[in-house]
């Protein structure tokens, strides 16, 4: 076996890797500087050093000049978006980093990192040395030969991946090596876009290869395949042939192999210093350098892998260390991460009464413990327990087996209640209100103290994942148990819980509130330092899980026969706007296919001169370009009310009777406090926020929202025009809070100042243009965006939102104060404190940029509207609760809140809710709250 080891890396892909590992929780330093790709990327090369001990090395970098590849095909990675300015300033700090290691950096105009590796890796391969190529890149596959090998970097959860010549054949399923580049060449790549044979994906192309051998030798015998795979390929023989020379790596670049210049000795001390300490890199100067400033041979490795002493000998050292966590910001992207199988843990069984005893006696005396629920289902109302699993100290956690008989189960639980409901002991869970609606079907209260490790998250960075697992791998460097190891894919043999065998969802089960616990350790010291997203977890999010929870469980009765009646309905109504499309395009066609859709309107019909097209090479038929040529063609008007039609009919019409439960007859939607990142709720099963309410067939929807029963009556209230009146609060424009003071109508009033007329003059188009600006102007509209929205020519729309500003200047002072304070602070901020982080506010690029500009003017103003109808939600509940009501809420969508109101009651609850909405947050612009009442949802709106 040869001596000598040579590492290739590719640098580019190396430094995007690491740029998106960290997308989501990017290193950025105390001078604003974004070192997510630097660190990363030496980390990667620490690893190497390190573990596989080179004897070469280098790194090659692709140039800006175009290649050989954009000579024969000008499309060529056309389809890319701009680099990240994040990552083009990282690409210098890279190279730097690189010469400061004395690692030769290797690039040639003209040619693409990989052509200058492949032309290295076959002439080092001849001279004795065993070739890594280093890469996520799959295609550098195709250069695998005997002592050249593919080296995949490690990823979140998984080792590195070092790909042979068995390895490659196994992951594309290949006959020989070679056929890497003819994969490429059938199937295309959408990330370089190479075009491929259009409708050939990897399995269509493995089966090819296995018949056909070649690309070549399957456009000879083309005549043999049939139906639309032989059109596809007879028509598309060249651009096969084409793909197949552009994804081909050159192995014939010219570049001489130089031995004694690749060889690798050591560091420069003084330069890797300097570089470091300009990135703040502290923590990885430890690795290199020691604490003593000493230093240690890179080429022998780092002493440490950082983030290990995380899972260190004892309890209590890794207690101690996942408090500390964001003291030192993560500098790394982990490339060993722990599991349950290399980590010292001690999962307890908790299955006889002596133990459960045991248990509930040291719970109590905990100032707080972390549980979680194993249950039967992923609806909340639906679903048994399967189990209960608690956790006071990291490492250590317990699990409670509970039958399937739930008289038995009952009595087990009951055993947990009095803890459970003890108000002294906090409680922590990710996702709490999944498990306190679980535990309220067995007639536990969770009380005291409450922490969501989800929660805390979200508001700490809300467009991020903040899926337990997820958390875990970030903050933990640790991967917890997938649930597939243990009841298999989805699938008709998926298993349930409660099939599981004990022992192993013990481990599962106590592992999760293990991890849990751990992260409450982690967040609540970065929320300390962060005093209002602390008051707003306390005061709004925590205090709303209880409140979502009474509403789900609330649930709402459907009207199913009225439903089925809207479901022919509309039946008759589709098959009416069919038979129109189909008398106007001639011929009749798949109307739901958007390749046959597009044929008729712009392949035979001709709507357009010049129609787009999708990558794949179809005609793109997307809704904004339908509504586009709505006006002047009857049948993409008609097609666009089928969809429409189609949409509601299966989505809400036939789908809400489905989601009735059996255990009530009322439906149960679950809302999401998570998901938005401006922190208005969403919900699932059913959606309510998406029921539509523009169209007269969307709003025929609610009338199927009906009262429980004789006793109750539908009660909706719902915010008048909030968002314009916190814009008019935050901008303090005089006309527009005295409108709102005097109770006018805001849009009649705004028409009047921009279009110089008094009210009683202001017609219906007038009205209608100034309410489209009032609401555009919220989400930063521009020009070409206001007259898409008002049919009316760019120039009248740009002259409307100037006279706009020149009647409202306190607004366009607010909207620029708002993009500058956002500029700062790369963050908007609501009433509340809750923020929108925009790190692209300061991006050169000016797509991007105004993206980042429209979202620092509207989150405040969106987001406030959620932070208000949070608080209104958790005042009604609460008086609701202290006066013993029998009245229920039973939804909230939008800015509206919706009652089953007690017909005693009916008087009472209007006036109060009503009180208690308008009263949810003082401003300078009073809030208006309209209530109406019927025997449905419609008629009550």
């Amino acid at each position: 076996m040869p001596s000598k080891k040579l590492f290739l890396l590719d640098g580019m892909a190396l430094i995007f890797r690491a740029h998106f590992a960290l997308i989501k929780n990017p290193r950025v330093n105390s001078k604003g500087v974004n070192t997510s790709a630097p660190m990363g990327f030496t980390n990667s090369l620490l690893e190497i050093l390190k573990k596989e001990k080179p004897t070469h090395i280098a790194v090659a970098f692709d140039t800006s000049a175009p290649t050989f590849r954009h000579e024969e095909y000008t499309e060529y990675k056309a389809n890319r978006q701009e680099t990240p300015e994040d990552i083009s300033v990282a690409i210098p700090i890279v190279k730097e980093i690189v010469k400061a290691f004395n690692i030769p950096i290797l690039e040639m105009n003209g040619y693409e990192a990989d052509d200058i590796i492949g032309t290295l890796a076959k002439q080092a391969a001849r001279k004795d040395f065993e070739v890594f190529m280093m890469t996520p890149d799959k295609d550098y596959a195709q250069l695998v030969e005997d002592h050249i090998f593919l080296y995949k970097p490690a990823t979140r959860g998984n080792d590195i991946d070092i790909l042979g010549i068995p390895e490659v054949l196994a992951k594309f399923d290949l006959d020989n090596v070679d056929q890497v580049i003819d994969l490429l060449g059938l199937m295309g790549d959408a990330v370089d876009n190479i075009p491929g044979i259009p409708g050939v994906g990897p399995k269509t192309a493995v089966k090819l290869l296995k018949e056909y051998g070649t690309v070549e030798n399957l456009l000879d015998n083309a005549d043999k395949l049939k139906g639309k795979q032989k059109e596809k390929v007879m028509e598309n023989k060249e651009q096969a042939l084409m793909s197949k020379r552009l994804a081909t790596i050159k192995i014939d670049v010219p570049i001489a192999f130089d031995e004694t210049a690749l060889h690798y000795d050591t560091y420069n001390e003084a330069e890797l210093r300097k570089i470091f300490d300009e990135l703040e890199f502290r923590t990885l100067s430890k690795r290199i350098f020691g604490d003593d400033g000493s230093q240690t041979a890179a080429k022998q490795g780092p002493t440490t892998t950082g983030q290990m002493s995380l899972f260190g000998n004892t309890p209590t050292t890794q207690a101690t260390t996942a408090t500390t966590v964001e003291v030192e910001p993560e500098e790394e992207i982990p490339t060993e991460i722990g599991t349950i199988h290399d980590t010292l843990h001690d999962y307890q069984l908790i299955d006889t009464p002596e133990l459960r005893k045991e248990l509930i006696h040291f719970l109590s005396l905990q100032d707080e413990f972390c549980f979680d629920t194993e249950t039967s289902s992923l609806s909340a109302i639906e679903s048994e327990l399967v189990g209960m699993s608690f956790a006071y100290r990291p490492h250590e956690a317990y699990y409670v087996p509970i039958p399937e008989d739930q008289e038995a189960a009952k009595a087990i639980v009951s055993e947990f209640k009095e803890v459970f409901e003890n108000e002294k002991v906090g409680k922590i869970a990710q996702n709490l209100k999944y498990d306190m609606m679980v535990m309220r079907n067995y007639g536990i209260e969770i009380n005291g103290p409450l922490f969501d490790t989800m929660l805390a998250h979200y508001l700490l960075h809300p467009e991020q994942r903040h899926g337990m697992d997820h958390l875990s791998t970030v903050y933990l460097n640790y991967e917890p148990v997938s649930i597939e190891t243990l009841i298999g894919k989805k699938g008709k043999n998926q298993l349930s819980m409660r099939e599981v065998p004990v022992e192993n969802a013990a481990e599962y089960a106590a592992e999760d509130a293990d991890i849990t616990l751990q992260l409450k350790q982690v967040f609540a010291p970065m929320l300390d330092k962060e005093p209002k997203l602390k008051k707003l977890l306390e005061e709004i999010e925590i205090p709303l899980v209880k409140v979502l929870a009474e509403v789900e469980m609330n649930g709402v009765k459907i009207d199913t026969e009225n439903l089925a009646n809207s479901s022919k309905e509309l039946e008759v109504t589709i098959a009416a706007l069919e038979k129109s499309i189909y008398e106007a395009a001639g011929e009749e066609f798949n109307v739901g296919s958007p390749k046959q859709l597009g044929e008729i309107l712009f392949g035979k019909l001709k709507l357009v001169e010049k129609p787009k097209k999708t990558k794949s090479g179809q005609y793109a038929t997307g809704e904004e370009i339908l509504i586009n040529l709505a006006n002047d063609h009857q049948i993409v008007s008609d097609i666009l009310e089928f969809r429409q039609l189609q949409k509601l009919k299966s989505t809400y019409v036939d789908a809400l009777p489905k989601m009735i439960s059996k255990k009530d007859g009322l439906i149960h939607t679950s809302y999401n406090q998570a998901v938005t990142a401006t922190g208005r709720l969403s919900s699932t099963d059913p959606n309510l926020q998406n029921i539509p309410i523009r169209t007269e067939k969307g709003r025929e929807i609610r009338k199927a929202f009906v009262p429980r029963n004789k006793d109750f009556t539908i009660l909706a209230a719902d915010y008048s025009q909030v968002e314009l009146r916190i814009m008019a609060a935050f901008s303090e424009d005089a006309h527009m809070v005295d409108a709102f003071k005097q109770g006018k109508d805001i849009h009649t009033a705004t028409a009047a100042k921009v279009f110089k007329v008094t009210e009683s003059e202001v017609d219906s188009d007038m009205r209608r243009k100034a309410k489209t600006a009032n609401f555009g102007i919220i989400y930063g509209v521009s020009a070409f965006g206001l007259s898409q929205q008002l049919n009316i020519p760019r120039k009248e729309a740009g002259e409307l939102i100037d006279k706009y500003f020149e009647e409202f200047p306190s607004v366009k002072a607010y909207m620029d104060n708002a993009i500058n304070k956002a500029r700062d602070d790369e963050f908007a901020e609501t009433i509340m404190g809750r923020r929108r982080y925009l790190r692209d506010i300061n991006s050169r690029n000016f797509t991007v940029r105004g993206m980042a500009e429209r979202n620092a003017i509207n989150a405040p103003i969106q987001g406030s509207a959620a932070d208000i109808i949070k608080k209104a939600m958790i005042d009604i509940q609460q008086w609701i609760e202290e006066n013993n009501l029998k009245s229920k809420m039973i939804m909230q969508v939008h800015d509206e809140l919706v009652f089953d109101a007690h017909n005693d009651e009916l008087e009472l609850l209007q006036q109060k809710v009503k009180e208690l909405m308008e009263n949810a947050y003082q401003m300078a612009v009073p809030l208006e709250v309209e209530v109406g009442i019927g025997q449905n949802w419609l008629e009550a709106h």
